[in-house]
């Protein structure tokens, strides 16, 4: 399966990836048809990629671990008018095992539908994670829309409510991914402050991604990166 990789680069990182997560033929297979290692590229440079083979346990930093998109074909939903929430966060939780493996290596599950409560209000946090790479609480909560600078705000009073209420001694603080059905990148810019490293958010596919749309992507992430290095 390996050897059918043509790209040397990243045979190479699957073959490491296999032996650091304990892989199986199935769940190799699965990451090499969902292109997790172009997906991994679309949010960094080609240097990045490959010192994440040796680096990602020592001083990693979260935007080596989020992607953009997250494949979750594994859901069998499709993307119509009468998609709900609930019906996405129903079978995550079903396939959770196949989930973590699409979130990547360190996570492990706390919470569904998290209550958190202040000043007689309550608020539920879809899906609560640790990631004992990172040493921090990630929180995840599901849009079916597209994203909005709203979105984006109740996510930062979730964190804050963490950081300031549910860290423990030792942990680092914890990291809020909006997962939603597609968004603006310039929403995103201009909701979160410079400089952020807390809040991120990533689009979700129901499907698997052919060639044509992978090379889109990339395309559009590496605009952005060309456009950022000459703001800078």
């Amino acid at each position: 399966m390996l050897l059918k990789v043509e790209d040397e680069k990243a045979r190479s990182f699957y073959l490491q990836e296999c032996e650091k997560s304990n892989w199986s033929t199935r769940q190799l297979e699965r990451q090499i048809n969902s292109f997790y290692y172009q997906r991994l590229l679309s949010s960094q440079d080609e240097d990045s990629v490959r010192n994440e083979i040796q680096t990602l346990e020592q001083g990693v930093d979260a935007k080596d671990i989020i992607r953009d998109p997250y494949v979750l074909e594994f859901l069998g939903l499709e993307q119509t008018p009468n998609l709900y929430e609930k019906d996405i966060e129903q079978g995550l939780i079903n396939h959770l095992q196949k989930f973590l493996l699409e979130l990547g290596r360190g996570f492990s599950f706390v919470a569904r539908q998290k209550r958190i409560s202040f000043d007689g209000e309550h608020y539920y946090i879809d899906l609560v994670f640790y990631n004992y790479i990172l040493k921090c609480f990630v929180i995840i909560d599901l849009k079916v829309g597209k994203l909005t600078h709203q979105d984006l705000g109740q996510m930062q009073m979730y964190v804050n409510y963490y950081t300031r209420e549910l860290m423990n001694e030792g942990d680092n603080p914890p990291i809020g991914i909006v997962l939603c059905a597609d968004k603006s990148d310039s929403v995103v810019k201009y909701t979160l402050p410079e400089g952020n490293n807390q809040i991120y958010a990533s689009k979700y596919k129901l499907y698997m991604p052919t060639e044509e749309e992978l090379k889109r992507e990339l395309a559009k992430e590496q605009e952005i990166l060309e456009i950022e290095k000459r703001l800078e």
